[in-house]
């Protein structure tokens, strides 16, 4: 009897850790997107009791860096042990050296990756071939899968030939077109891999582990006569890979009933014209060949698998003799190089190939970039030219160097009983989630094929996300996202005036919208392009208001299991009843650590689902006019290129749009931010001015500087027509008026803002800020966003009438300039970041580590740093995550070199005779403050235009001068990043920077997690805390960064909590940066990641629209302490750590733990432990707490 299938809807990279697992004894990782989750599966299998083929759970070690991780690996491959790694990008360049080592020692093993951009000009998360083509000439065997099926089928090839062949091998696949594509497979039995597993090869393997039992030496080192002589010696184990890689292929056929080889030939059998190719796109190029064919095109298509070695042979043998030309396709760009990589192999080839076919290459699909079948069509039709073009590019419009093939139109494939569905949402509405859910119910309960693709923009929690779903009797090839939907959720509505949501909707579809509107109110809503749409093409169009059912329910913004249902009960792609059913079952799945009453909210969000309306389609509306275009002041570059991206139009720009607007290096213009004005946000601050004390906290605590106070003179305030207030403090802003105002298109609405008002009505109790409902079309918020554009166009800053460093209510008459950032709504880190602009912003420089901090505050077209009136703002860079430190040091030494130069040039004017007494006097103040912030401000101020003066006179120094005049002003040197660069990858780094003694300041956003890949542990997630590679709980302490780095005695450090501590928070950061020489600050900052939940004892919830009052608890309790280390102190014989925070209240550390998913899941996990755990994390905190305690006591009066 035949075994029957077994199918299941998972991801490639839960597929290629599924199989990873049965070979893999040990796992050395670290996280990185998109690969992090193939090692977070294995971790979780692990902990789990899952067993391997050798019958035990897989031992995962994280490392501190994908160097470490690399390490590791070839340790413990060394010493015996069948080991496995995950990575992508950066990460694999990291493990280069070590993959030399490992190849060169003949150490079986596998390297998975899901194969990711390069950072060049820019950073990009998104896949292609870049990282996996700078491994080629490691020794590293490669091999490339292209679909969710193939990676769930081939994996396991690279695993059984590295054992025969003793080849290391890289397996890769597309980075998110196939690591994140869920896709229903038939999944692979671990019984049915076992027989090939040849226990011979093992043993050999094992017998070679060094052992004192049997000793031997490696790692040598070899002189010339010898080594290349020796390294040759290696040649026979490469020449055998193919043929051994084939074999298993060929087993790997007879399981399946899929045929593999070495490079797969699909088309016609007599074809003219064929491509080369691999990865993904070889999915939606069988689409393409099936539309061209049928035609009568004699068209084809290699895919390859084994990529390293690269077979001549084999490749010869795929190629049909009637083949007279090929087009050669490459994920990658290799500036400089006659081709790219996989071009430059096959035309070598068939350099000697009888049948002589012309070949020519061209790049696509860099970054992600959609390769569709219209695309692959684009180069078969220049196959057919007389002369076809070569080094082309497809999927772009190349109007500079004139590269791209010619667009195709876009046809729909997939055949008929393909429906597509496309949802629009908000990142941390649960939009993704309810979708993977959705296509998991669907795969896992019915016949159908089905697959899912999230596309996102780089904002954190609170960008757009787009799910593209597809369901189908026949197996699903198209790796592309979803054009030609039959269906489209919008569960935003504002999105109907920012993107074209409708585009590609086909003839008689259907539409559902998320609206708090009604009726008329929601016809007036629709703008007419929408509504014409509807009409022309049939649409059915349904509503519901799911955010008011989300905030009756208890979810607040989480609208997703709400319009998940209404999905399929519009639909009815399932029966109704087994959608609950599953819904049901799935949130358990999903919400089951969260606690019972996540899952309840849940489970009444399903059945409220059916309270949507149908909205009548009136004939009418086809005959619509458009919409009258806005018109706005906005630069050429953000209507140019800014607008476009934002209304995810970018695949729509040419290079040209680049290359105009000076881009080409990657440069960005500032405050972009301030021109996007998405107005998604739930729930907004209203202002009532009659309970104000002006007390500023609201905008000092603003994650998004969307609130903030304006004072205005009375001039200004003459234009104004809002009320304002008589300025209370301080003195020196005496008779202006003060207004506090929301920027409600910007705002996201968390609420800390009117959780942290000091201002209240007496008689009331009512605080001078409220949280109501935003809809952008009542009078109130169209007056509102008016006001803020009135007032940020016409009132000036009053920042120089104050001292802004004195206090944090005066701090925030400082113009922020680092606004509407892409972070998550409520984060805890950009607070910081904000006042740091506010303080020196007119002067700093940014060093910044990859990671959240860098997304938020870079992402194209996004830039939230920006200027003040005089054009004077923060200056940014992301180097590496590993690298940050070391590349702000170098920044800082690049600038002291230049003012060491301004100072010679202005030393040989003061000895030149002809040089005026003025400008002698000038730059002898500016020598003697050249490194005091206020002081080099003044002197500059004098000094500059005596240098234009001498300049234009023809002095040759002074011409020098005039281009290094903007060093005059001392810069504010900042080195940012989270505790994932600060305690683990960057450590060493920001280590040796500290202790160079150099004038730079170092802030460190701690979320004790590593927020941008997901959450995963870092050495300064706390014991007990549960997190990705800690699923059962962290064993052992946080490592204190801060203290250790005291030791040097001559390094300012603080330790802050902004929530517990305006005033501690301000004064630290002051005083780091006015300290001459290196600076720490570590910020505590509360993340999405910790699951913020809970009541307080006065029925209070917690959650990230407190995060700042989360900062309060955790040092109320003793969780986070604040303290400050300044060595200025200790020349005055005072003891330099200053402790600030309170003696702690132990008894609600407890309570504070519970309250945070990461620690309360510990119960639901590992109920046997959780007790003992919370314990342990008590009893680290208290430890912590007694080493300040003793620090804060010591004698430091006699001064040495």
């Amino acid at each position: 009897m035949a075994k029957e299938k077994k199918f299941v809807t998972c991801d490639g990279n839960t597929a290629a850790a599924h199989v990873s697992y049965m070979f893999t004894e040990v796992a050395a990782i670290y996280p990185i997107t998109p690969s992090s989750p193939m090692a977070e599966h294995v971790d979780e299998w692990a902990a789990q009791g899952r067993k391997n083929l050798f019958g035990q759970t897989v031992t995962v070690q994280e490392m501190e860096s994908e160097g470490g991780a690399a390490g590791a690996v070839h340790g413990s491959l060394q010493a015996g042990a069948l080991t496995s790694t995950y990575t992508a990008s950066q990460g694999l360049l990291l493990m280069i050296p070590n993959m030399y080592k490992i190849a060169g020692e003949l150490l079986p093993c596998v390297f998975n990756v899901s194969a990711r951009t390069l950072a060049s000009h820019s950073l990009c998360i998104f896949g292609d071939h870049q990282d996996v083509m700078a491994c080629r000439q490691t020794g590293f065997a490669m091999f490339c899968s292209g679909s969710v099926q193939e990676v769930m089928d081939l994996s396991a090839v690279p695993y059984l030939a590295t054992l025969e062949t003793e080849v290391p091998f890289i397996n890769f696949f597309d980075g998110f077109r196939t690591s994140h594509e869920y896709h229903k497979v038939e999944e692979m039995d671990q019984e049915d891999i076992r027989p090939l597993l040849n226990m011979d090869y093992v043993k050999r393997f094992r017998d070679r582990a060094l052992t004192p039992e049997r000793p031997v030496t490696r790692g040598t080192a070899e002189n010339p006569e010898t080594f290349f002589t020796h390294r040759e010696a290696c040649n026979e184990y490469y020449d055998k890979v193919p043929a051994v890689v084939e074999k298993y292929l060929g087993e790997i056929s007879k399981i399946t009933g899929r045929e593999y080889h070495l490079f797969n030939y699909y088309g016609a059998k007599d074809a003219e014209n064929i491509i080369v190719l691999m990865g993904s796109a070889t999915e939606p190029a069988r689409e393409a060949i099936d539309y061209l064919t049928k035609q009568g095109k004699k068209v084809g298509m290699v895919a390859v698998h084994l990529y390293r070695p690269f077979s001549v042979e084999a490749i010869r043998k795929a190629i049909p003799d009637t083949v007279k030309r090929i087009a050669v396709l490459d994920r990658t760009k290799e500036p400089g190089a006659e081709g790219e990589p996989l071009y430059l192999d096959v035309k070598s080839a068939l350099y000697d190939d009888p049948r002589k076919p012309l070949v020519v290459g061209g790049r696509y699909g860099l970054g992600s970039s959609d390769t569709t079948p219209a695309k692959i069509i684009s180069v078969f039709n220049n196959l057919e030219l007389k002369e076809p073009k070569n080094h082309f590019t497809v999927g772009i419009v190349d109007d500079v160097t004139f590269t791209s093939l010619p667009e195709v139109e876009e046809i729909p494939m997939g055949g008929d009983s393909l429906f597509e569905a496309k949802f629009f949402g908000l990142g941390s509405d649960g939009t993704v989630g309810a979708n993977k859910n959705s296509v998991q119910i669907i795969g896992n309960n019915t016949n159908k094929y089905c697959q899912a693709y999230f596309s996102y923009d780089s904002k954190k929690s609170g960008g757009f996300t787009c799910s593209h779903l597809r369901f189908g009797d026949e197996p699903i090839h198209s790796a592309y996202l979803v054009n030609t939907p039959n269906f489209v959720a919008c569960h935003v509505q504002a999105y109907l005036h920012m993107y074209d949501v409708t585009r590609g909707l086909r003839d008689n579809g259907t539409f559902l919208l998320n609206t708090i509107f009604d009726g008329e109110e929601l016809v007036n809503f629709i703008p007419n392009h929408v509504k014409k749409y509807f009409a022309q093409h049939h649409i059915k169009v349904y509503y519901i208001n799911a955010s008011k059912i989300g905030r009756e329910i208890g979810l607040g913004n989480r609208t997703n299991t709400i319009l998940q249902s209404a999905f399929f009960r519009i639909t009815k792609v399932i029966p109704e009843d087994l959608a609950v059913e599953q819904m049901k079952k799935f949130i358990v799945k999903s919400y089951g650590k969260k606690g019972e009453d996540i899952v309840n909210m849940n489970y009444a969000a399903v059945d409220r689902g059916g309270e949507y309306k149908e909205l009548t389609v009136d004939p009418a509306w086809a005959n619509l006019p458009e919409d009258a275009a806005k018109s706005d002041d906005a630069p050429k570059f953000v209507k140019e290129l800014v607008r476009p991206i934002n209304a995810q139009s970018g695949d729509l720009l040419k290079v040209s749009d680049f290359v105009n607007n000076n881009t080409v290096d990657g440069t960005w213009q500032n405050g972009t931010a301030a021109y996007e004005k998405r107005g998604v946000e739930a729930m907004v601050p209203v202002w009532n001015p009659e309970n104000c004390i002006q007390c500023n906290k609201c905008a000092f605590v603003c994650p998004h500087a969307a609130i903030r106070p304006f004072v205005l003179d009375d001039k200004e305030a003459e234009g104004f027509k809002g009320t304002t207030l008589d300025v209370k403090a301080p003195k020196a802003l005496k008779g202006m008026h003060f207004r506090i105002e929301v920027s409600v298109l910007d705002c996201l609405g968390c609420g800390n803002c009117a959780d942290v008002c000091m201002g209240k009505n007496r008689e009331t109790g009512e605080k001078a800020l409220k949280m109501i409902p935003f809809n952008v079309d009542e009078p109130e918020m169209k007056q509102e966003a008016e006001n803020w554009d009135w007032l940020v166009k016409n009132v000036k800053s009053k920042q120089d009438l104050v001292d802004i460093k004195q206090s944090p209510k005066n701090s925030q008459f400082a113009t922020p300039l680092f606004e509407f950032s892409g972070a998550c709504s409520g984060c805890g880190e950009t607070p910081y970041v904000k006042l740091i602009s506010q303080l020196f912003g007119d002067r700093e420089m940014i060093a910044n580590a990859t990671g959240c901090s860098s997304i938020y505050s870079a992402s194209i077209p996004s830039s939230p740093y920006t200027t003040n009136a005089k054009g004077q703002g923060p200056a940014f860079d992301n180097s590496l995550f590993e690298d940050f430190c070391e590349f702000g040091l170098g920044m800082a030494l690049g600038n002291k070199k230049m003012k060491n130069r301004i100072t010679m040039l202005l030393n040989e004017k003061i000895d030149d005779e002809k040089t005026s007494d003025e400008f002698k006097a000038a730059a002898k103040q500016w020598i003697d403050n050249k490194n005091d912030a206020d002081g080099s401000k003044v002197a500059a101020a004098a000094l500059k235009p005596l240098i234009e003066k001498d300049a234009e006179a023809g002095c040759e120094v002074a011409k020098e001068l005039k281009t290094l005049d903007h060093y005059l002003v001392k810069r504010s040197q900042w080195i940012i990043g989270g505790d994932g660069a600060s305690y683990d990858i960057g450590y060493g780094g920001l280590d040796h920077v500290l202790a160079s003694g150099e004038d730079v300041n170092i802030l460190v956003l701690d979320t004790e997690v590593y927020s941008n890949t997901g959450g995963q542990s870092s050495k300064s997630t706390p014991l007990g805390a549960i997190a990705q590679f800690a699923a059962a709980g962290k064993r052992v302490s946080k490592k204190d960064l801060g203290l250790m780095e005291t030791t040097y005695g001559y390094i300012y450090v603080a330790q802050v909590a902004m929530g517990a501590d305006n005033a501690q928070t301000l004064k630290a950061i002051r005083e780091a940066e006015a300290y001459p020489g290196p600076s720490l600050v570590i910020a505590y900052a509360p993340c999405i990641n910790h699951g913020i939940k809970g009541k307080e004892a006065d029925g209070k919830k917690r959650g990230m629209n407190r995060s700042q009052h989360e900062e309060e608890l955790a040092v109320q309790c003793g969780y986070w302490h604040l303290w400050r280390f300044n060595p200025e102190l200790a020349k005055e014989g005072k003891n330099p750590f200053l402790l600030d925070s309170k003696a702690p209240k132990w008894e609600n550390f407890r309570d504070y733990l519970l309250g945070e998913v990461r620690f309360a899941s510990l119960k639901k996990v590992r109920p046997n432990e959780a007790e003992e755990l919370y314990e342990e994390t008590e009893k680290a905190a208290k430890r912590r707490y007694q080493s300040y305690i003793r620090k804060s006591q010591e004698d430091w009066s006699e001064i040495i």
